[in-house]
């Protein structure tokens, strides 16, 4: 490649950064990172009545969680209608468009003329060679282009292969419509010309779009960027997706508790493949990026194989940044300001000991969270109905006498209150389970919970004590 490749991520802020739009930053990202080039940042507000900044703010926000850094400053296209505007004159110009004074009236019958005749070119070219002096009094006109009538326009997509369209279906779209607006196909062209941009990933549903901005690159005369458009995003029945697959934003994502290295992992591999790999470092992931890797076929959104993944990296985190991004989480969870304001050195002390044993139960931080629940627990504990019924007056005798037995331990570890337990158990001939589910019940409220001497190691001598006290006198 003679040129630096830059590829380029152009959302439109008129909501989220959604799961569809998030692979294909990655794809661009990916693909710029692998040949040293950039990725550039495109905002493509023009539309002014959908556009809001909340929006912009949740993509740059999804983006730098996702790890997509992009380069240089982030491009407002509507800053730039002036400059799209001065692009419409050098074609009217050059006869490369023309101004057209068609009123709403009769674009309306032309469409509903073409569609009765099963024509896909809705506009009829009633201006295309006609003097404007022609032009009713004080209408304003929209400007066309000069699109071929005859022939064909071609496009040799990286991922669909040879595309071809025939000219005489193809309208003279418009380029700059009657109040001076540029329209999405002519800022496109002009934006990404300016911005060099030398390949445009993007997704299939833009397959026609690339071939009415091939004609408006030639009538410029400027060199038309490598393009490959990919296979948009299905659920598992393999229906368009939708909000109940997981056609969510990447801020749902977040919050649901799936690691943004997860997350990315997942998104390469729908509809891109290296032999039979699945789990890729970052850098593996940039190593073996290429296009020729992008599937035809529609990929298809599974949440148990998300899942499964997060909870592979999971288990594989730094207990330290799983606690870092378990603290974090709480930002963006209901009720996650209760939990942060539990937090201090000492829960995150007992947090970071109970994490070896905490992550290899959970698949995402909520499962983390969750099984973390009897750290942060308030006295009297609340205990849940199943776990309740347990607490017959014989099991809460019993609870007491295990009470005895574990003031006398010393020092208090995993191994000691164990031994103790198991000491206790052998001594009036029960099963360590026997010992095991009241104790459970009394210090986590629940019938299920991370290994029981860990739970005591983790909430250390005094608070056990406490808690089961609770139990005995209820």
């Amino acid at each position: 490649m003679t040129d630096p490749v830059i590829t380029r991520f152009a959302p439109s802020p008129t909501g989220f950064l959604h799961i569809g739009g998030a692979r294909t930053a990655l794809f661009n990202w990916l693909y710029a990172r692998k040949y040293g080039g950039k990725m550039l940042l495109r905002i493509e507000d023009t539309d002014r009545q959908r556009s809001t900044k909340e929006a912009i703010d949740a993509i740059l926000d999804g983006l730098e969680w996702l790890g997509l850094d992009w380069d240089g400053e982030v491009i407002h296209q509507f800053s730039r209608a002036e400059r799209h505007r001065e692009v419409v004159e050098s074609l009217l110009a050059s006869g490369n468009a023309y101004r057209c004074y068609a009123t709403p009236e009769q674009l309306t019958g032309m469409r509903e003329k073409a569609r009765a005749e099963g024509r896909t070119r809705l506009y009829d070219g009633m201006w295309r060679d006609r003097d404007p002096s022609e032009a009713p009094a004080g209408m304003k006109p929209t400007i066309r282009l000069r699109a071929p009538q005859t022939g064909e326009t071609v496009i040799e997509d990286q991922v669909q292969g040879r595309v071809v369209w025939q000219n005489e279906n193809l309208d003279d779209l418009v380029l700059l419509r009657g109040d001076g607006t540029p329209t999405y196909m002519l800022a496109v062209v002009v934006d990404d010309h300016d911005m060099a941009v030398t390949h445009i990933i993007r997704g299939d549903d833009h397959l026609i779009n690339g071939a009415r901005q091939k004609q408006i690159y030639e009538a410029l005369g400027w060199d038309v960027p490598n393009m490959s458009h990919i296979p948009l995003i299905h659920g598992p029945d393999g229906s368009k997706l939708s909000k109940r697959h997981g056609a969510l934003g990447v801020d749902a994502y977040r919050a649901m508790g799936y690691l943004p290295v997860a997350l990315r992992n997942y998104l390469v591999r729908l509809g891109w493949s290296h032999g039979d790999q699945e789990i890729f470092s970052t850098q593996e992931m940039i190593d073996a990026f290429d296009l020729s890797g992008i599937g035809r076929s529609a990929a298809r959104f599974d949440f148990a194989k998300l899942e499964n993944l997060n909870g592979h990296y999971i288990r594989q985190a730094d207990d330290q940044s799983l606690v870092t991004m378990f603290e974090d989480l709480l930002n963006y969870v209901p009720n996650g300001s209760n939990l942060k304001a539990k937090l201090n050195d000492s829960t995150r002390s007992q947090l970071l000991r109970a994490m070896p044993g905490l992550k290899e139960r959970a698949k995402t931080l909520i499962e983390l969270i969750d099984g973390s629940y009897f750290i942060f627990a308030d006295r009297p504990i609340e205990v849940e109905p199943k776990a309740a019924a347990l607490l017959t007056p014989e099991t809460r005798k019993l609870i007491g006498r295990l009470r005895a037995a574990l003031e006398a331990v010393t020092p208090w570890t995993a191994e000691t209150t164990e031994s103790a337990m198991r000491g206790f158990a052998e001594a009036n001939n029960l099963k360590l389970g026997a010992v095991a589910q009241p104790l459970r019940v009394a210090l986590t409220g629940r019938t299920t919970s991370p290994g029981i001497f860990e739970v005591l190691a983790v909430l250390g001598r005094d608070e056990c004590l406490a808690r089961l006290g609770d139990q005995v006198t209820t």
